[in-house]
């Protein structure tokens, strides 16, 4: 319990909840992205064919 308190009161642990936030935000948006692009890829790729 104490280490939670330390994570949400302390000013380094609201940097660390900040990154991690910020970590996994990037995280699906890339993911997002990708996937997004690679369907795209794919559908290019089948309308030559």
């Amino acid at each position: 319990m104490h280490a939670l308190k330390d994570l949400l009161t302390t000013d380094y642990g609201l940097m660390s909840v900040a990154v991690i936030a910020v970590t996994l935000g990037l995280g699906g948006f890339y993911l997002r992205y990708f996937l997004r692009h690679i369907q795209e890829d794919i559908a290019r790729h089948a309308a030559k064919r």
